[in-house]
C-alpha cells in the first residue's frame, strides 16, 4: 500500500502503521530529519507538501494531511479576543485545508485523510469530529474517544507519553520540542484510520 504523508512532522500518525510504503513530506529539515531517524525506511522528502500533493497524488493508494492548524484553531481565536486594545493579530484562515480536502475528494481514486484541530468557526465541509480533531474522509471510521488531559504543569510530559517518541538526544530548544509533539497526532488514531481505510478498500473489491 502506497501510503503519501503529508506534513509529517515527527510521525505521530505513522508510528504504528505495519506493511506500508511510506513517502513523507515535511518542510523545516530539522523536523524531517527527526522524522528519518525514527522512520529510516520511509522516503522522506523535505518540501511543500501542499505543491507536492498537487503534483504526485495520483501515485498513491492513501493520503494522509495534516495542513498547518493556527489560524482555525478555538485557542488563537481566543487569543486574538484578548488584543482590543492591541495592535489587531487577526489572519484569514489558511484555505489550504479546504483547497486539499476539495482536490482529494474530487480528483483522488484512493482513500484519504485531512485532519486539523477543530476550528472556531462551522467548518465550511462536515468533517467527523474524534478526539478534539477534525477529520475528512471518503470513508467512515467511529469516532475515537478523548484522550483524558494531563494534569495542569504536566501536560507536555503526558502528550510526550501518549506519542511515544523519545527526543532527549537532540537536545532541542524546549519550546521547539513541545511544538513538535503538541502537533503529533497520537499514534492509535493513525492506526485506527489507516486500518478502516483498508477495510474500505477491501469491501470495495467484492461489490
Amino acid at each position: 500500500m502506497r501510503v503519501l504523508n503529508l506534513y509529517s512532522g515527527i510521525g505521530g500518525n505513522r508510528k504504528l502503521w505495519t506493511d506500508v510504503e511510506v513517502t513523507a513530506v515535511e518542510l523545516n529539515p530539522d523536523i524531517a530529519k527527526i522524522y528519518q531517524d525514527f522512520f529510516p525506511d520511509d522516503k522522506v522528502i523535505v518540501g511543500d507538501a501542499h505543491q507536492y500533493l498537487l503534483e504526485h497524488f495520483k501515485e498513491f493508494d492513501f493520503i494522509w494531511s495534516s495542513p498547518p492548524c493556527p489560524t482555525h484553531s478555538r485557542f488563537n481565536f481566543l487569543n486574538n479576543c484578548k488584543t482590543e486594545n492591541e495592535e489587531s493579530k487577526v489572519k484569514y484562515p489558511d484555505m489550504t485545508l479546504y483547497q486539499e480536502i476539495i482536490l482529494l475528494k474530487t480528483w483522488f481514486r484512493g482513500k484519504f485523510c485531512v485532519e486539523n484541530v477543530i476550528s472556531y468557526y462551522k467548518p465550511l465541509i462536515p468533517p467527523i469530529e474524534s478526539n478534539s480533531h477534525y477529520f475528512w474522509t471518503n470513508f467512515y471510521f467511529s469516532p475515537y474517544p478523548n484522550s483524558k488531559r494531563g494534569i495542569r504543569g504536566e501536560e507536555h510530559e503526558f502528550r510526550l507519553d501518549r506519542v511515544g517518541f523519545n527526543l532527549t538526544h537532540y537536545n532541542l530548544d524546549k519550546k521547539f520540542e513541545k511544538q513538535i509533539i503538541n502537533n503529533c497526532v497520537e499514534p492509535e488514531i493513525g492506526l485506527l484510520i489507516l486500518n478502516e481505510s483498508k477495510k474500505n478498500i477491501q469491501s470495495e473489491m467484492f461489490i
